[in-house]
């Protein structure tokens, strides 16, 4: 569970985990955009409860909330404070509110829900699109890589910062830096490598 943002699928029988995987997704949508439309402070610490009160209901524990939270927790810190010394503590709230809401309301989605049927359902939805040139399962595959990509680099920035320390090199942003690049590089390389070990992608070409 270290370093992960996104919390993986576990079973339930909530009402939230039988809801369908494309209700779900629409709702998380429209949420969204709810929260990045509906101004102030209060109403992000009403979104922050709200997206509390469905960790709570669909059961993933605190545990899992706060780590989804920790990857976070650096920017959403450095935000608050670059919002308080532009806008004041008002803006700052509602920045931090809506960032911790949306990231736990996602967490949620992805802990009730599958991933293959996140997938189904966004190539649904892309079939009409098909006429135009767009690959549904294309498109499908670069999301299912983007959300395996998260916590792959989270851990890989964690283990990175753990090798600095030992080494005594805690404070040489280029002991975590350039490692973190390079291994992050070389993971996209190794995962691109396997796609085309598969044959994914020749058709396109």
């Amino acid at each position: 569970m270290r370093g992960q943002l996104l919390g993986d699928h576990r079973p339930g029988t909530t009402w939230l985990h039988r809801l369908p995987a494309g209700t779900k997704l629409l709702g998380l949508l429209v949420v969204g955009i709810v929260v990045v439309a509906v101004r102030g402070p209060v109403s992000a610490l009403g979104f922050l409860a709200l997206a509390l009160g469905l960790v709570a209901w669909s059961g993933m524990g605190i545990r899992l909330a706060l780590a989804a939270l920790r990857g976070i927790l650096l920017v959403a810190a450095l935000l608050a404070a670059w919002q308080a010394w532009q806008h004041g503590w008002g803006r700052a709230v509602e920045a931090v509110g809506d960032l911790l809401a949306l990231v736990l309301l996602a967490t949620v989605l992805t802990v009730t829900t599958p991933v293959d049927e996140v997938l189904d359902v966004i190539t649904r939805v892309l079939q009409p699109l098909r006429r135009l040139g767009v690959n549904p399962e294309a498109v499908a595959l670069a999301f299912s890589l983007a959300v395996r990509a998260i916590p792959t680099t989270i851990a890989i920035a964690d283990e990175t910062r753990d090798a600095a320390l030992a080494r005594g090199l805690e404070r040489d942003p280029r002991a975590r830096l350039t490692p973190l690049v390079i291994r992050v590089v070389a993971h996209a390389r190794a995962t691109g490598d396997a796609l085309q070990a598969r044959g994914i992608g020749d058709d396109e070409r």
